[in-house]
């Protein structure tokens, strides 16, 4: 089975749904011990795919954007709060409102540095003064292994060396937290990550 063809299936929101799952909860547990969840009052999910993260803001205001409608379409079916189908750089908050919480899962390596600049710099006037900006995303390891095999072939096109990572982050953001991860499954490392909190610069 080609890596192209899994990427494909990979769009549909059921299949997406069943491959992460035994992932999720450690994919983004870094985030955790730095967000109060139930002080989290407005949350934005960009790139929220099929909802994986919002049932763990469902006492926040939450608003998932991504691109593919079938994704909107099954969170809006599982999970309660507001999915939308836009583009990243499309999307415009209803009555020019903030969030105190703005999360990027896996969502910037599908993009190229051009694009990611201007995302960023976007999220920086969305973000609430005292609000904090969490990214969670694909590493591209220096040496070879399984992980970097799977980051070369992974369906996004944009994964990065730690140090990409942070520099772009801090072109934007003053970076509070910074910390690589892996993540797989039995013991096995099938992806290294890394998780990047930020506040808006002074």
């Amino acid at each position: 089975m080609s890596m192209g063809f899994v990427n494909r299936i990979l769009t549909d929101p059921r299949v997406y749904a069943l491959w992460i799952m035994p992932f999720a909860r450690r994919k983004i547990a870094p985030l955790l011990p730095h967000v109060d969840l139930p002080s989290v009052r407005r949350v934005l999910d960009l790139g929220c795919g099929p909802g994986t993260n919002a049932g763990l803001f469902h006492r926040a205001d939450y608003v998932g954007v991504d691109m593919n409608p079938g994704y909107i379409e099954f969170g809006r079916a599982r999970y309660r709060g507001e999915f939308i189908a836009a583009d990243a750089l499309a999307y415009e908050p209803r009555d020019g409102c903030q969030f105190d919480l703005i999360l990027l899962n896996s969502f910037l390596h599908h993009v190229d540095d051009e694009t990611a600049r201007r995302l960023l710099a976007r999220l920086n006037g969305f973000l609430a003064n005292d609000g904090t900006i969490h990214l969670l995303d694909l590493v591209l390891p220096e040496e070879r292994s399984l992980a970097r095999w799977l980051a070369v072939h992974d369906r996004g096109d944009y994964p990065r060396p730690l140090a990409e990572w942070r520099g772009l982050f801090e072109e934007r953001f003053e970076c509070t937290a910074f910390q690589p991860y892996p993540l797989g499954i039995f013991g096995l490392t099938m992806w290294q990550m890394v998780y990047l909190k930020g506040t808006r610069r002074a």
